[in-house]
This record gives C-alpha cells, sequence and structure tokens, in this order.
C-alpha cells in the first residue's frame, strides 16, 4: 500500500464500516471529511480529534499540537487539553525527548491548552520517532457544525496561502538538499512558515459567527481537503485556481523537487463553506484581525472541480516523494 492516509475508498470499506454499534450521544462521528468526533455533555458538547505526526523529522513536538488544535477549531471549537504519546526508536537521545517536549509545551502555552497526559516509551517498533496527539475541546452544543445544511450557492472560503506546512517540512528536513539550487533567503522564508500553521483564531472567529462547515487541510493538500469537504456536505464544490494564493517559497520549492502544491499537506490553511451573508460578515472580521482570507469558489450540485477541470481524488500526499 502506499505511504500516507489510506485513499478515502479503502478508509470507508476498511476502517468506518467496519464500525458498528452507534450511541445517541455520539453527534459527529468519524466519517471522510469531518476532523472531529463530537459528543453530547448537556449543556455543552465534547469535541475530539487524533492525529500523529510522522512526514516530519524536525519540529514534531510543535507540529503535534498545532495539528491536533487546530482539527478542534476546525470545529469552531475552543481546544482544552492534549493527550501526548510518543513512540521513540532504542537509540533516541534523552535530549531529543527534552527538545521535543519544549517544543511542546511551547506551542501548549502560547494557544492556552494543557497537555493533560499521555504516554511516552522507547520501543523498536519503531525507526524513528512517532508522536500522536489526542486533543479535547468543549463547545455549546448549538455551536456544533452540520454539513448536512450547506446548500448549493454557498461560497467557500479559504485562509492563508496553502501548502505552507509541507514547504516548512521541506525546507526543514531537506535544507542541504535544496541549497544547491535555491538561495539561503528564500530557504529560510519556508522554514518559517512553521509559525503560521495555527487556524485556531480563525477557527474561533468563524465559529463564533456560525458558519456549517469547516476543514483543517492536511494530508492529501488542497485538493484532497476539497473531496474530503464535498465528500462531507454530500454536494459538489467548484474551487478557481486564479482565487488560489502560493508562497514564492513553495512555488519555487515545489517546482525544483516536481510536486503539486495542491496536493501537498497544508496546516495552516482552512476551509470554510458558508452562505454568502456570513461569507462577507467574516471576510470582514478577518480583515480586522489580519487574517488573509478570500473566496475561492462554490457549492455545485456534484463533483469536485478547478474551474472547469475535474480534481481527480486524493492519493498519497507529495510530501512522501521528497522525504523519507
Amino acid at each position: 500500500m502506499e505511504i500516507g492516509k489510506l485513499p478515502n475508498e479503502l478508509l470507508e470499506s476498511l476502517v468506518l464500516n467496519s464500525i458498528k454499534n452507534k450511541r445517541k450521544d455520539v453527534i459527529t462521528r468519524g466519517a471522510v471529511g469531518e476532523d472531529c468526533a463530537v459528543v453530547d455533555f448537556g449543556k455543552y458538547a465534547c469535541v475530539l480529534s487524533t492525529d500523529p505526526i510522522t512526514g516530519a523529522a524536525k519540529n514534531i513536538g510543535k507540529l503535534a499540537i498545532h495539528i491536533s488544535a487546530n482539527d478542534i477549531a476546525s470545529n469552531g471549537a475552543e481546544p482544552i487539553g492534549i493527550l501526548l504519546t510518543i513512540l521513540a526508536p532504542p537509540d533516541t537521545k534523552e535530549e531529543e525527548i527534552k527538545e521535543i517536549m519544549k517544543d511542546a509545551t511551547d506551542v501548549a502555552n502560547e494557544l492556552n491548552i494543557e497537555i493533560i497526559g499521555g504516554h511516552t516509551e522507547i520501543t523498536s517498533a519503531v525507526n524513528k520517532v512517532v508522536i500522536n496527539s489526542t486533543a479535547i475541546g468543549k463547545q455549546l452544543k448549538e455551536k456544533v457544525l452540520d454539513a448536512r445544511k450547506v446548500k448549493e450557492g454557498y461560497k467557500v472560503i479559504l485562509t492563508k496561502k496553502i501548502a505552507i506546512e509541507g514547504t516548512s517540512i521541506i525546507a526543514h528536513d531537506l535544507e542541504e538538499r535544496l541549497k544547491k539550487d535555491i538561495d539561503d533567503e528564500l530557504i529560510n522564508e519556508a522554514k518559517t512558515l512553521i509559525e503560521d500553521i495555527s487556524v485556531v483564531k480563525e477557527g474561533m472567529i468563524a465559529g463564533e459567527i456560525g458558519v456549517d462547515y469547516m476543514h483543517d487541510i492536511t494530508e492529501g493538500g488542497l485538493f484532497g481537503a476539497i473531496h474530503e469537504a464535498s465528500s462531507a456536505i454530500n454536494k459538489g464544490i467548484r474551487i478557481y485556481k486564479d482565487k488560489i494564493k502560493l508562497e514564492k517559497s513553495t512555488e519555487v520549492i515545489c517546482d525544483k523537487l516536481n510536486i503539486d502544491p495542491y496536493r501537498l499537506i497544508a496546516s495552516g490553511s482552512l476551509i470554510i463553506i458558508t452562505e454568502d451573508k456570513n461569507a462577507d460578515l467574516l471576510l470582514d472580521k478577518f480583515k480586522k484581525e489580519s487574517i488573509e482570507a478570500n473566496i475561492i469558489g462554490e457549492v455545485i450540485n456534484s463533483g469536485v472541480f478547478m474551474d472547469q477541470e475535474k480534481i481527480n481524488p486524493p492519493e498519497s500526499d507529495e510530501l512522501y516523494k521528497v522525504v523519507k
């Protein structure tokens, strides 16, 4: 099988369809295009998400917190706590564990999240450090998003530029290789993009305004996320290439490595789907908060397109073509 997330078709047939027991107190359960599970806790809903960090070699403590916090925020909820599981190979040094935890706690402090537990183990079952983070958030039950409310004509909003996480990972992990063709200034700019991968602020703003659907762009990049969003809302989506922005460093690095930025892991960008009046209100609020965002498409009856060209379902993320 290919490295990376299971293709959506296999995810449904091998994993999701195997889950038979359904409880009434589960509001939102595992599905393609859903970032979180949501459980009814009375007045509030408990919002949960779990993710591993497997594609990056550096900054994994920082990434582990951001990625899971982003998922909670993509539900419009406030992230409260995170459980971290660290699996490290036998040749791991104490300093490496210490650095991972320093990076994780720095980000957690910045986002006002507590690392509330987890597990740390040295094991020969892995050949590099793997972190899995499980985030817990809370949200008024009346504010829980409902993808079923999305209608044709609703606007698709994208925050920031795409592929910033993938660009940063590649710049950190393949720096020496890139220096042969790309100047140091551009590589350093790409490395700093890791500071922009949080979508907690925009997710909380959108949740407060009351949008219908949000999706954090991760493995599979923008094209993968659009397919997943289409599945979640059970409708089609058309996006427009001239509305989608790339960092200069992303363009240069992807060109040099011959990878597709539209299919490159892209935490830091958030897809938001909402009706016209909320779209205008949201963009105005984002502008006041200095959050880059614009309308890149709309909901249609069926199919997933960029302009008039059909977008194929996601395969293995472009990151795995260059980072082993």
